[in-house]
């Protein structure tokens, strides 16, 4: 007999696989789960026994059954969803409804159906996360919901202190999104050099992660991103002023697969997330604060300060925070109990096996110490939980330790399931400081510094404490507090400074400096010594990230031991207030109301809000200027108009730009009704 197709069952099975916010006008599947075809008999009737129809599944540029790219078989009296398998559902005439079901390991891309001699069905197929047998499956419905079909969310910024909620448009599902996923993977060096093995590797969501985390940075290849960490963004544009990936992944596919500039680790991070997400991997952005960047894999950093408490530059730093994702999957490569939340980091900072990417590695083995297990567990290892030696080089040459209590990996933090609220995850990732489990996770990774040290108990305890209103644009203190525990009074001297800081650890211009030379401490007593930071000085040094170094140096003359006291401050933007005019009503135009007010004692120019939102912008992103200055104390105000495309609850993404205060973000919650 011969067969033609009848195209009305792309709605049906997209609806049926989550895939339909993709449309509804091509077939995409996941794998494991049987789809619906309808087929015509040109001649006769469908007689069951009597009639048989071969089918072959082909996706990749070499179908190999070596490989698993090519799959050949009948049909059968029923699916079977542990393999490839089809079955007629429907009974004898001349309509045949025909259901095909893949295998939960097959790999995911685009395919070529071919039933019988004369059919042929192009679709695509995706991981599948609902589907017990497929290695990312979830069984929380739920988490589902987040991790997969969310379109939006929040990335935490600012410090482990006070966190920022950034939002994130991630658009998985936006137009062209999943095209612009299948084309990173087909432009990943394995696949430039052998095609085959590279889509047969495609069934593997531990292949696929770590192909991402090398192909979300172009360091090695035709990857999405550049990253720049300096504030000269000549030829592209600030990491400050994503709002989401669409506009990232667009420009990638639009500039023949040249790097869009520039990336920063929450966007290489988000970018990776949209991604994993499009293909069916669930993923989740996370935050690690006083994030460690360990060079040499000792597990320890070796920081250096002048006898200012000043840094001198070095390659180990410690982040202020540090973005990467981890996605959901069994480990069968390693030995059981560690399947679950993977770790990948997509920023390029060390190269793993030749290249810049990094995991996946189980947050389970970071947490026992298994450093030996794959994909780079001692650097990840090192980022939450490396040991801090500094030390203080003297202006004759000479070196001394300084004690330091910071602590590396603190609030490691993602989006909570179904909120906004943030959710810390850091009992993922460690044991209780002090605890007899962190101990042995410490003795498994041989991390002999933290084993060796013991809590001093200081006769000098110095601190720094800040005010709450700490707002971007005011005049505030902040203060440098010194206790003497011991029996003998004190004189010290107190080295107290402040300082622009980018969030990855690099410091800028001054913003404040004292230097008192006796400071005199009964025994018992307390000094609260202020240090006043006026925006005439900090204002022209802020980065855009808003940060300030405090560092506080307590020198004792009569032991010349040193004590340093560092607290990263992140100063407050001011609020977007976003007002929603009319009923939110899908294919309807809506308009929104949004209004800032001018914190800072000169007026901003060249004003300009900028709105994004999966499935409420088309897309897009858009823009409105205003036309005038904005004066000290006045109020940003424009209207800006779009139409959403689809009901449910959406986020609407503002940004906010001008000359003084740049990439200001905001978002409202917004229920669209049918």
């Amino acid at each position: 007999c011969l067969l033609f197709l009848v195209l009305d069952t792309c709605e049906f099975n997209n609806r049926d696989h989550r895939t339909d916010l993709n449309g509804v006008d091509r077939l995409i599947v996941r794998r494991g789960q049987p789809f619906t075809v309808s087929l015509y008999l040109r001649s006769g009737l469908y007689q069951p026994g009597v009639n048989a129809l071969d089918c072959i599944a082909e996706t990749g540029p070499q179908p190999s059954e070596q490989y698993g790219t090519r799959a050949s078989f009948g049909l059968s009296a029923n699916i079977d969803t542990s393999r490839w398998s089809a079955a007629v559902t429907s009974p004898p005439g001349n309509m045949v409804a025909l259901s095909i079901c893949s295998a939960p390991d097959a790999p995911i891309g685009r395919y070529t159906l071919t039933l019988g001699q004369s059919a042929r069905i192009e679709f695509i197929l995706l991981f599948n996360p609902w589907c017990p047998g497929d290695a990312v499956y979830m069984d929380n419905e739920q988490s589902l919901a987040e991790y997969v079909l969310s379109q939006d969310g929040i990335i935490f910024r600012g410090s482990y202190k006070y966190p920022i909620p950034t939002p994130w448009n991630f658009g998985q599902f936006e137009n062209g999104i999943l095209d612009i996923c299948l084309r990173i993977l087909d432009m990943n060096p394995k696949c430039l050099k052998n095609p085959g093995k590279d889509c047969s590797g495609r069934r593997n969501p531990i292949y696929v992660s770590r192909v991402l985390s090398a192909m979300v940075n172009c360091n090695d290849d035709k990857g999405v991103l550049l990253g720049r960490w300096t504030d000269d963004y000549d030829g592209g544009v600030s990491p400050m002023f994503w709002r989401g990936s669409v506009e990232i992944l667009r420009n990638w596919e639009t500039q023949a697969c040249q790097p869009v500039r520039y990336g920063q680790c929450w966007v290489f991070a988000a970018v990776a997330c949209s991604v994993s997400r499009a293909l069916g991997i669930p993923c989740r952005v996370v935050t690690n604060y006083l994030s460690a960047h360990d060079t040499n894999s000792n597990l320890t950093i070796e920081r250096y300060i002048d006898e200012n408490g000043d840094l001198i530059k070095s390659r180990e730093m410690i982040w202020n925070y540090h973005c990467w994702v981890e996605s959901w999957m069994t480990r069968p490569d390693l030995k059981p109990d560690f399947n679950g939340w993977q770790a990948s980091d997509p920023t390029p900072q060390e190269k793993s096996e030749g290249v810049y990417c990094c995991g996946p590695i189980p947050l389970r083995a970071i947490k026992e110490g298994e450093l030996i297990f794959k994909y780079d567990a001692p650097f990840v290892f090192a980022e939450v939980n490396a040991d801090i030696i500094t030390f203080m080089k003297k202006k004759d040459g000479s070196t001394s330790t300084v004690t330091n209590n910071t602590i590396v990996g603190q609030k490691i933090s993602t989006k909570s399931v179904g909120s906004d609220a943030r959710e810390d995850i850091t009992h993922l990732y460690k044991f209780p400081e002090g605890s007899d489990e962190e101990r042995e996770a410490f003795k498994r990774a041989n991390h002999q510094n933290k084993l060796l040290k013991q809590q001093q108990n200081q006769g000098l305890h110095l601190t720094i404490k800040v005010t709450a209103d700490m707002r971007k644009g005011c005049d505030f203190d902040v203060f440098a507090v010194v206790t003497n525990n011991t029996q003998s009074e004190k004189k010290c001297r107190l080295v107290f400074g402040s300082c622009a800081l980018s969030y990855n650890g690099f410091m800028g211009a001054n913003c404040g400096f004292k230097d008192l030379l006796n400071v005199e401490l009964q025994p018992g007593g307390e000094r609260r010594v202020p240090l006043r930071l006026n925006y005439s000085k900090y204002g022209d040094n802020l980065t855009e990230d808003n940060l300030i170094r405090l560092a506080a140096l307590l020198l004792d003359y009569s032991t010349g031991e040193a004590t340093l006291a560092v607290r990263n401050i992140v100063l407050e933007n001011p609020e977007i207030k976003i007002r929603i005019l009319g009923e939110p009503k899908e294919n309807r135009k809506l308009a929104a109301e949004l209004t800032l007010k001018n914190p800072l004692p000169e007026p901003l120019e060249n004003c300009c809000f900028s709105i994004e939102g999966a499935n409420l912008t088309g897309g897009h992103v858009i823009s409105e200027r205003l036309g005038s200055s904005v004066g000290p104390g006045e109020d940003a105000k424009v209207k800006v108009y779009f139409t959403p495309t689809h009901s449910g609850l959406r986020k609407l993404v503002v940004d906010f730009d001008s000359t003084k205060l740049c990439h200001v973000k905001g978002y409202r919650n917004v229920i669209i009704g049918k």
